[in-house]
């Protein structure tokens, strides 16, 4: 795979991915999430896939799983979280937050023969309980380009925040 231009594009597979495909992904992963739509997120992944949010003391290159999460799911336990949040069992989401997400400053990178890194800047406006919260951070995903489009390989999440304040939840899907 070879990166073109000022990464606009990736060279993947056999086929060109542009930023604003990657970025109408991220979208429609925006609205899937605002939606609770949980089966649809499921959807968006690749079996034996991953979800990280690494504890806010994470710098790239950190490995989450020496360093410490606040999330580090393996494809089982992805797939347990959309089972649990789609029942009453998640207390702390029932009834579910409010959320709307904002997705910018997306950039495509190389990574492998079969699959290209994505970073892009996060906003995430929760509601719930009566208390208004902004998470704040970038993503550091790994997608693979699909006969059904684009899945993630690696979806991850990194707070932008010196610290979580005390009581916040990430019971919701950042």
């Amino acid at each position: 795979m070879t990166a073109t231009g000022n990464t606009h594009s990736v060279h993947c597979q056999g086929r060109t991915i542009t930023r604003p495909e990657v970025e109408d992904f991220l979208y429609a992963e925006a609205a899937v999430l605002d939606g609770w739509d949980y089966d649809g997120w499921l959807a968006l992944f690749e079996p034996g896939a991953r979800y990280e949010i690494p504890t806010t003391d994470y710098r790239p290159g950190w490995s989450p799983h020496e360093t410490g999460s606040f999330v580090d799911d393996d494809w089982d336990l992805i797939r347990a979280r959309v089972k649990r949040l789609k029942s009453r069992k998640a207390h702390a989401e029932n009834p579910h937050s409010r959320t709307h997400r904002l997705v910018s400053n997306v950039r495509l990178s190389e990574h492998t023969e079969d699959s290209f890194r994505v970073a892009a800047s996060f906003v995430v406006h929760r509601a719930r309980d009566g208390h208004f919260d902004a998470y704040v951070g970038w993503y550091d995903h790994v997608l693979v380009p699909t006969a059904d489009g684009l899945r993630f390989r690696l979806r991850r999440s990194v707070l932008g925040h010196e610290s979580l304040a005390a009581g916040a939840r990430l019971s919701f899907i950042l």
